[in-house]
């Protein structure tokens, strides 16, 4: 995964007689269109058959749009703008063949978490369903090619979870009364583990759990929570950082635990922070505010072209909208992180 995006980290097209990767990406709607290749050569007789992906918006690659949701992730720079839609298909669309689903499919669904309420608030398709879907999916495959080869494929895809932002970042306050932040994340880590517990159920043994990130510190986050001077919110970083310290052992315990699973943390918060906290280290100029709109709290549909306010280099922003990172924070999200964690799940 040099040279894509944050979790496109791993956007796998792995044909099985290969011994390598390819990653591809398009640009932010404003920014010059480009594509960029990148190649990781994997240890000979290693491949993933495929790249199966769980979790939020930041791998939703269009699964939120036949829904009743205003969570679309049919706009710019999620999924398909980067690359995704291009190597794996969100798994509703209706469009889809069975043949489609041969390298790998996309379950996940924008506004969704580890809590169940999550994904109710906002009518979006929870991490159970998810798993539904990937149930049906592997009955699918076997009709295609046949139960031995299906089997083969399952057990060889390299499977991605990436969750928890929305849960900590909206989900936490609704829950309040009921848990306190350390309580909040401990329930987090324990629905994380038993998720991964589930995949590994179905098939699942390369598997790469991300962790949470500092959601205190986007700029939807600074916005409601840091008053006029738009500090990162303490309380939620907390969450996210107790959410992380927890379910990293949890996860290592689990691989020691499954015979032949490979399941790796894949810790994001600190490059995301060390980014936002010396944004000039890494070639940015603005970390506190979002490229579209007024950067404040705009995500969604309301980031497009013809908002007036939306900046013209979103290069020298960490953030695209008032949630996600932008194609070059990814980029050096990935490039960071692919060295250190993609020979752990080989």
């Amino acid at each position: 995964m040099s040279r894509l995006v944050y979790i496109f980290y791993l956007l796998v097209l792995v044909e099985g007689s290969r011994k390598t990767f390819t990653l591809d990406q398009n640009t932010e709607t404003n920014a010059t269109e480009a594509k960029v290749e990148g190649t990781i050569k994997l240890p000979p007789g290693i491949t993933f058959s495929g790249v199966i992906t769980f979790g939020d918006s930041i791998v939703d690659s269009g699964n939120n749009n036949n829904l009743r949701t205003r969570l679309k992730c049919n706009f710019p720079p999620y999924a398909e703008r980067l690359g995704i839609a291009k190597t794996i298909p969100a798994y509703l669309n209706p469009k889809l063949k069975n043949e489609d689903l041969l390298k790998g499919v996309n379950f996940a669904s924008g506004g969704s978490g580890y809590d169940p309420l999550t994904a109710k608030l906002v009518r979006v398709i929870s991490l159970s369903d998810q798993l539904k879907y990937f149930q049906e999916y592997k009955e699918k495959i076997k009709v295609t090619v046949g139960e031995e080869k299906a089997n083969f494929m399952v057990k060889n895809s390299l499977y991605l979870v990436v969750a928890s932002s929305n849960d900590i970042a909206h989900t936490y306050m609704a829950r309040s009364l009921k848990y306190n932040r350390t309580s909040y994340a401990d329930y987090l880590a324990d629905l994380s583990s038993k998720f991964v517990r589930d995949i590994y159920k179905h098939g699942a043994r390369r598997i790469g759990v991300f962790s949470a990130v500092p959601v205190g510190c986007v700029p939807a986050a600074r916005t409601i929570h840091g008053r006029l001077k738009r500090k990162c919110s303490k309380k939620l970083n907390e969450v996210a950082l107790h959410f992380n310290t927890k379910i990293s052992p949890k996860l290592d315990a689990l691989g020691k635990e499954l015979p032949d699973s490979k399941i790796v943390f894949i810790d994001v918060y600190d490059t995301l922070n060390d980014m936002i906290e010396n944004p000039k280290n890494y070639g940015f100029e603005v970390s506190t505010r979002g490229c579209c709109g007024t950067g404040l709290l705009e995500v969604l549909f309301l980031c497009n072209k013809i908002n007036p306010f939306t900046c013209k280099n979103s290069s020298s922003y960490i953030f695209w909208d008032s949630y996600h990172p932008t194609e070059k924070a990814y980029q050096i999200i990935v490039d960071k992180l692919l060295g250190k964690y993609i020979m752990q799940l080989v």
